[in-house]
């Protein structure tokens, strides 16, 4: 992977600013990608997607990641600390060009992986339209158990279900979970991890962190952004306790 200048992280936290999550994940990308277009990222498959923007991320942050979560039965909070190692599918996922077969309750449907163009593309004010609406973008042809078409509305709630159920299967770094367990109540839990959500939550705090120091410097030495952004985080911190900022 290409290294990241902090100026590039810096345009790329601006660009983000108004985008949707999804928007921002392609700006993530195109990072790692400069030269790609924002329309051929966004056909790769949400697994390939946060594949690559953990591997950004331990790029830029490091492989040990903390958050926080609470507790669904009795609310205390949590502190989690955790390697990107847990957090990394064991095994690839299928490309997004790949075409899959799935036989369930007598209905034969043939579909593909979803992308990110498949949730900016996204309509609908709550999951279950949102998640029939991804449905009617992967599936590509469905057969009833008489062998009739199906329009992908049709389909029984149970075959949806298996439908989503062998995306994730063929696509797991699609959906990541974390397994929690609360120390105070014993009560366990899966926790989903959004790679995309929770890498923008660390640079919006790094790019704050390092428009402060910006300022700090440019007010004591007048040194232009893109002169102080071109020295090493360590250089910086030096400069910045010489002028006791």
């Amino acid at each position: 992977m290409r290294t990241i200048t902090a100026a590039e992280l810096l345009d790329a936290w601006e660009a983000g600013l108004g985008q949707s999550p999804a928007r921002r994940a392609l700006t993530l990308l195109a990072l790692i990608w400069p030269d790609a277009s924002l329309a051929s990222l966004a056909q790769i498959t949400i697994g390939e997607r946060d594949s690559q923007l953990l591997a950004l991320r331990e790029q830029l942050f490091g492989s040990q990641l903390r958050g926080m979560a609470v507790c669904p039965a009795c609310g205390d909070r949590l502190e989690l600390a955790f390697g990107a190692g847990q957090v990394r599918a064991q095994r690839p996922g299928l490309p997004a060009n790949d075409v899959l077969h799935l036989t369930h309750d007598g209905y034969d449907i043939v579909f593909r992986l979803p992308t990110t163009a498949d949730v900016l593309a996204l309509t609908g004010a709550d999951a279950a339209e949102q998640r029939a609406h991804l449905l009617m973008c992967c599936v590509i042809g469905a057969k009833g158990p008489d062998g009739t078409e199906v329009t992908t509305g049709a389909l029984p709630a149970p075959v949806a279900d298996a439908i989503a159920a062998h995306m994730g299967d063929a696509d797991p770094q699609a959906d990541v979970e974390l397994s929690l367990s609360c120390p105070a109540c014993g009560h366990a839990w899966l926790q989903p991890f959004d790679i995309a959500a929770y890498l923008w939550t660390e640079i919006a705090d790094w790019a704050k962190r390092a428009l402060r120091e910006v300022h700090a410097l440019a007010l004591a030495y007048g040194w232009s952004e893109a002169d102080i952004l071109a020295m090493s985080a360590s250089r910086r911190r030096m400069y910045l306790q010489m002028v006791g900022a």
